[in-house]
Protein backbone atom coordinates (compact mmCIF):
# COMPACT_ATOMS: atom_id res chain seq x y z
CA UNK A 1 0.00 0.00 0.00
CA UNK A 2 1.39 3.40 -0.99
CA UNK A 3 2.50 5.82 1.74
CA UNK A 4 -0.08 8.53 0.78
CA UNK A 5 -2.87 5.94 1.04
CA UNK A 6 -1.69 4.86 4.51
CA UNK A 7 -1.58 8.50 5.64
CA UNK A 8 -5.11 9.13 4.35
CA UNK A 9 -6.40 6.02 6.15
CA UNK A 10 -4.71 7.10 9.40
CA UNK A 11 -6.18 10.59 9.07
CA UNK A 12 -9.61 9.11 8.40
CA UNK A 13 -9.30 6.84 11.44
CA UNK A 14 -8.30 9.81 13.62
CA UNK A 15 -11.29 11.78 12.33
CA UNK A 16 -13.69 8.93 13.15
CA UNK A 17 -12.23 8.55 16.65
CA UNK A 18 -12.54 12.28 17.37
CA UNK A 19 -16.11 12.36 16.05
CA UNK A 20 -16.95 9.45 18.37
CA UNK A 21 -15.45 11.37 21.31
CA UNK A 22 -17.66 14.39 20.57
CA UNK A 23 -20.77 12.20 20.12
CA UNK A 24 -20.29 10.36 23.42
CA UNK A 25 -18.97 13.35 25.37
CA UNK A 26 -20.84 16.37 23.96
CA UNK A 27 -20.01 18.37 27.06
CA UNK A 28 -16.50 19.02 25.82
CA UNK A 29 -17.91 21.41 23.22
CA UNK A 30 -19.10 23.80 25.93
CA UNK A 31 -15.76 25.59 26.07
CA UNK A 32 -14.24 27.75 23.36
CA UNK A 33 -11.51 25.21 22.80
CA UNK A 34 -14.12 22.45 22.56
CA UNK A 35 -16.07 24.38 19.92
CA UNK A 36 -12.90 24.88 17.90
CA UNK A 37 -12.14 21.17 18.13
CA UNK A 38 -15.71 20.31 17.09
CA UNK A 39 -15.41 22.54 14.02
CA UNK A 40 -12.08 20.96 13.16
CA UNK A 41 -13.38 17.42 13.63
CA UNK A 42 -16.83 17.79 12.06
CA UNK A 43 -15.96 20.04 9.13
CA UNK A 44 -12.27 20.67 8.46
CA UNK A 45 -10.95 17.12 8.84
CA UNK A 46 -13.70 15.48 6.72
CA UNK A 47 -13.08 18.02 3.94
CA UNK A 48 -9.35 17.36 4.19
CA UNK A 49 -9.89 13.59 4.06
CA UNK A 50 -12.21 13.91 1.06
CA UNK A 51 -9.81 16.22 -0.76
CA UNK A 52 -6.76 14.05 -0.18
CA UNK A 53 -8.66 10.88 -1.00
CA UNK A 54 -10.03 12.37 -4.20
CA UNK A 55 -6.59 13.61 -5.20
CA UNK A 56 -5.06 10.18 -4.58
CA UNK A 57 -7.75 8.46 -6.66
CA UNK A 58 -7.37 10.97 -9.49
CA UNK A 59 -3.65 10.24 -9.49
CA UNK A 60 -4.35 6.50 -9.51
CA UNK A 61 -6.74 7.02 -12.44
CA UNK A 62 -3.72 8.05 -14.54
CA UNK A 63 -2.13 4.62 -14.19
CA UNK A 64 -2.05 2.05 -16.97
CA UNK A 65 -3.14 -0.53 -14.40
CA UNK A 66 -6.31 1.45 -13.67
CA UNK A 67 -7.18 1.92 -17.35
CA UNK A 68 -6.74 -1.77 -18.10
CA UNK A 69 -8.68 -2.92 -15.02
CA UNK A 70 -11.87 -2.76 -17.12
CA UNK A 71 -12.25 -5.99 -19.11
CA UNK A 72 -13.32 -4.04 -22.21
CA UNK A 73 -9.83 -2.51 -22.26
CA UNK A 74 -8.09 -5.90 -21.99
CA UNK A 75 -7.39 -6.18 -25.76
CA UNK A 76 -5.85 -2.70 -25.72
CA UNK A 77 -3.54 -3.82 -22.92
CA UNK A 78 -2.53 -6.85 -24.98
CA UNK A 79 -1.87 -4.64 -27.99
CA UNK A 80 0.85 -2.86 -26.00
CA UNK A 81 2.87 -6.08 -26.11
CA UNK A 82 2.51 -6.92 -29.81
CA UNK A 83 5.95 -7.87 -31.11
CA UNK A 84 5.84 -5.62 -34.15
CA UNK A 85 7.51 -2.18 -34.34
CA UNK A 86 4.89 -1.07 -36.87
CA UNK A 87 2.28 -1.08 -34.09
CA UNK A 88 2.55 2.46 -32.79
CA UNK A 89 1.23 1.92 -29.27
CA UNK A 90 3.34 -1.20 -28.76
CA UNK A 91 6.53 0.50 -29.98
CA UNK A 92 6.00 3.43 -27.61
CA UNK A 93 5.15 1.25 -24.62
CA UNK A 94 7.92 -1.33 -25.05
CA UNK A 95 10.63 1.24 -25.73
CA UNK A 96 9.55 3.56 -22.90
CA UNK A 97 8.82 6.43 -25.26
CA UNK A 98 5.96 6.99 -22.84
CA UNK A 99 6.04 6.16 -19.11
CA UNK A 100 4.84 2.52 -18.99
CA UNK A 101 3.00 3.13 -15.71
CA UNK A 102 0.98 5.96 -17.29
CA UNK A 103 1.01 4.93 -20.94
CA UNK A 104 -2.73 5.33 -21.63
CA UNK A 105 -3.01 8.70 -19.89
CA UNK A 106 0.13 10.05 -21.57
CA UNK A 107 -1.12 9.40 -25.11
CA UNK A 108 -4.83 9.98 -24.61
CA UNK A 109 -4.70 13.27 -22.71
CA UNK A 110 -5.29 16.45 -24.64
CA UNK A 111 -2.26 18.67 -24.08
CA UNK A 112 -4.22 21.89 -24.40
CA UNK A 113 -4.79 24.06 -21.31
CA UNK A 114 -7.65 22.01 -19.87
CA UNK A 115 -6.58 18.65 -21.27
CA UNK A 116 -6.32 16.97 -17.88
CA UNK A 117 -9.80 18.11 -16.87
CA UNK A 118 -11.18 16.98 -20.22
CA UNK A 119 -9.57 13.55 -19.77
CA UNK A 120 -11.16 13.14 -16.32
CA UNK A 121 -14.59 14.16 -17.65
CA UNK A 122 -14.14 11.65 -20.46
CA UNK A 123 -13.47 9.03 -17.81
CA UNK A 124 -16.76 9.87 -16.11
CA UNK A 125 -18.46 9.42 -19.46
CA UNK A 126 -16.89 5.96 -19.74
CA UNK A 127 -18.37 5.05 -16.33
CA UNK A 128 -21.80 6.29 -17.40
CA UNK A 129 -21.74 4.21 -20.59
CA UNK A 130 -20.39 1.13 -18.81
CA UNK A 131 -22.97 1.05 -16.01
CA UNK A 132 -26.04 2.78 -17.44
CA UNK A 133 -25.89 1.96 -21.16
CA UNK A 134 -24.65 -0.88 -23.35
CA UNK A 135 -20.87 -0.57 -23.75
CA UNK A 136 -19.49 -1.22 -27.25
CA UNK A 137 -17.35 -4.23 -28.11
CA UNK A 138 -13.61 -3.50 -27.73
CA UNK A 139 -13.03 -3.47 -31.49
CA UNK A 140 -15.84 -0.93 -31.97
CA UNK A 141 -14.49 1.66 -29.50
CA UNK A 142 -13.68 4.93 -31.21
CA UNK A 143 -12.10 8.18 -30.08
CA UNK A 144 -14.48 11.02 -29.30
CA UNK A 145 -12.67 13.19 -31.85
CA UNK A 146 -9.85 12.70 -34.39
CA UNK A 147 -6.43 12.32 -32.80
CA UNK A 148 -4.63 15.66 -32.87
CA UNK A 149 -0.95 15.81 -33.87
CA UNK A 150 -0.43 18.10 -30.88
CA UNK A 151 -0.44 15.04 -28.61
CA UNK A 152 2.40 13.46 -30.66
CA UNK A 153 4.38 16.68 -30.96
CA UNK A 154 4.16 17.24 -27.21
CA UNK A 155 7.03 14.72 -27.00
CA UNK A 156 8.45 14.48 -30.53
CA UNK A 157 8.73 18.14 -31.55
CA UNK A 158 12.38 19.13 -31.43
CA UNK A 159 13.63 15.54 -31.22
CA UNK A 160 16.43 14.91 -33.69
CA UNK A 161 15.01 11.56 -34.81
CA UNK A 162 11.75 13.34 -35.67
CA UNK A 163 13.10 16.58 -37.15
CA UNK A 164 15.82 14.87 -39.23
CA UNK A 165 14.08 11.58 -40.03
CA UNK A 166 14.47 10.55 -43.68
CA UNK A 167 10.73 10.16 -44.22
CA UNK A 168 9.92 13.47 -42.52
CA UNK A 169 12.48 15.45 -44.55
CA UNK A 170 11.90 13.78 -47.93
CA UNK A 171 9.04 16.18 -48.60
CA UNK A 172 9.76 19.77 -47.42
CA UNK A 173 6.04 20.36 -46.95
CA UNK A 174 5.51 17.41 -44.61
CA UNK A 175 6.84 18.77 -41.30
CA UNK A 176 4.95 22.09 -41.60
CA UNK A 177 1.78 20.11 -42.42
CA UNK A 178 2.28 17.88 -39.38
CA UNK A 179 2.83 20.87 -37.10
CA UNK A 180 -0.31 22.52 -38.45
CA UNK A 181 -2.31 19.28 -38.05
CA UNK A 182 -3.10 19.31 -41.77
CA UNK A 183 -1.55 15.86 -42.23
CA UNK A 184 -2.32 13.35 -39.50
CA UNK A 185 0.43 11.35 -37.84
CA UNK A 186 -1.87 8.39 -37.24
CA UNK A 187 -4.31 8.24 -40.13
CA UNK A 188 -2.38 9.34 -43.22
CA UNK A 189 -0.63 6.09 -44.03
CA UNK A 190 2.45 6.76 -41.91
CA UNK A 191 1.59 5.47 -38.41
CA UNK A 192 -1.90 4.14 -39.04
CA UNK A 193 -1.48 0.87 -37.08
CA UNK A 194 -2.07 1.98 -33.50
CA UNK A 195 -3.82 -0.65 -31.35
CA UNK A 196 -5.51 -2.73 -34.09
CA UNK A 197 -7.28 -5.04 -31.63
CA UNK A 198 -9.05 -6.89 -34.45
CA UNK A 199 -5.83 -8.67 -35.45
CA UNK A 200 -4.57 -9.72 -32.00
CA UNK A 201 -5.43 -13.39 -32.51
CA UNK A 202 -2.76 -13.61 -35.22
CA UNK A 203 -0.15 -11.49 -33.42
CA UNK A 204 3.06 -12.49 -31.65
CA UNK A 205 3.66 -10.90 -28.27
CA UNK A 206 6.73 -9.55 -26.49
CA UNK A 207 7.07 -11.21 -23.10
CA UNK A 208 9.08 -8.41 -21.56
CA UNK A 209 12.63 -8.20 -20.28
CA UNK A 210 13.96 -10.54 -17.62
Amino acid sequence: MAAPTIFILLLLALTIILIAVIVFRPGITATRGGKMMAFLVLFALPVLCAGMGGSAELQHAKSTEFCLSCHIMEPYGKSLRVDDPMHLAAAHFQNHRVPPAEACYTCHTNYAMFGGVKAKLGGLRHIYVYYLKTPPAPEDIKLYEPYHNRECLHCHAGARSFEEGAVHTADPDLLPALRANKTSCVSSGCHDVVHNVRSLKDAKFWKGSN
